[in-house]
């Protein structure tokens, strides 16, 4: 390796920076006239595979390999990445019919590969192969050619992997989005692949996970009761309201500590009923409903509560703002 460091300009990093990209994007243009019916073959292949997808490919196409099976995965075609090196001392019990393979070559002259196509043909799989163009043993022996296009690598030699990858990664991509058509694959899918994080609490998360539901410790008072009592209430419940109810324990309004320092402001008396300041109508919602979109209507009508009502309009729960950005929802 040569020692000689030639010493770049700001504007030298930049410009070399964007030819780079350029390359890339020419690359993945070229990429878009090889998607033809090669492609839709491969999808209806997947689509009928009853196992799983076994991605595979050597160095820099194992590691682009890792990812599209990473992105299966996560949309609803179940896959994973197996290593065609270690497949050849034992790992390739992995694969077993009913499975299909997906095999990564830009060149289509991967040795390690070459070595488990004995096995995968006599397993009668499916093979889809990725390389550059329809050359090599890969392409020779897959059941579907998917090709990139001979384009040029972004590396100035010409040799390290580059576009060739982006384009591989895009061709992956490409055929996950078209998978997810396919399956009608939603959002509540994609959580149950994500249970952790902020995305999984976001799309999994309902109101019904995290509101108060010990009826006897809900803060309720009668809508005959007067502002001093209800003050007990509302402290006893922590919650910063009350609900207020009539004879038949129906839900009539709320009553929030906004509404309270409203009151005060205006000089109200102690003794005053509930139904002549509670807030009637109050705003509810499904406790099936998700918890992000409860904090969505908290946050366009500038409420920090929000009741579960039943059919009969009897109150069954409460959720709060504190409840929802404590549990991490956004």
């Amino acid at each position: 390796m040569s020692n000689t460091q030639i010493n770049l300009t700001y504007e030298q990093f930049i410009s070399t920076a964007i030819e780079a990209i350029n390359t890339e994007i020419s690359a993945l243009s070229l990429l878009t006239e090889q998607i033809d019916d090669r492609f839709a073959q491969a999808c209806d292949i997947i689509l009928a595979c009853q196992g799983r997808v076994v991605v595979t490919g050597m160095g820099k196409s194992g590691l682009i390999g890792r990812k599209i099976a990473a992105t299966f995965a996560s949309t609803g075609t179940p896959a994973f990445f197996m290593h065609p090196g270690e497949a050849g001392h034992g790992d390739l019990g992995m694969l077993v019919k009913g499975d299909v393979l997906l095999a990564i070559s830009n060149s289509g002259e991967s040795d390690e590969i070459k070595m488990l196509l004995p096995v995968v043909k006599r397993l009668n799989i499916p093979l889809i192969s990725i390389s550059r163009d329809k050359r090599g043993m890969l392409p020779h022996a897959a059941d579907i050619v998917l090709t990139l296009g001979k384009s040029q690598e972004a590396c100035p030699l010409n040799l390290a992997p580059t576009s060739s990858t982006t384009a591989t990664l895009a061709l992956g991509d490409a055929l996950a989005v078209a998978l997810v058509h396919a399956r009608n694959f939603t959002s509540e899918d994609f959580a149950l692949s994500h249970p952790a994080g902020a995305l999984g609490r976001q799309l999994l998360t309902r109101v019904e996970d995290l509101m108060h539901t010990n009826y006897d410790e809900l803060p309720i008072i009668h809508q005959n009761a007067p502002l001093q009592e209800a003050l007990f209430t509302m402290s006893a419940g922590r919650l910063g309201m009350t609900v207020v109810i009539d004879d038949n324990d129906k839900v009539v309004g709320v009553f929030t500590d906004g509404d309270l320092r409203r009151n005060l402001e205006k000089g109200i008396d102690l003794q005053t009923p509930m139904r002549d300041m509670m807030v009637r109508n109050p705003r509810h919602v499904s406790k099936a409903m998700r918890a992000s979109d409860a904090l969505s209507v908290m946050n366009e009508n500038s409420i920090n509560q929000l009741l579960i009502i039943d059919d009969e309009n009897h109150l069954e729960a409460i959720i709060t703002v504190h409840d929802l950005l404590q549990a991490g929802v956004k």
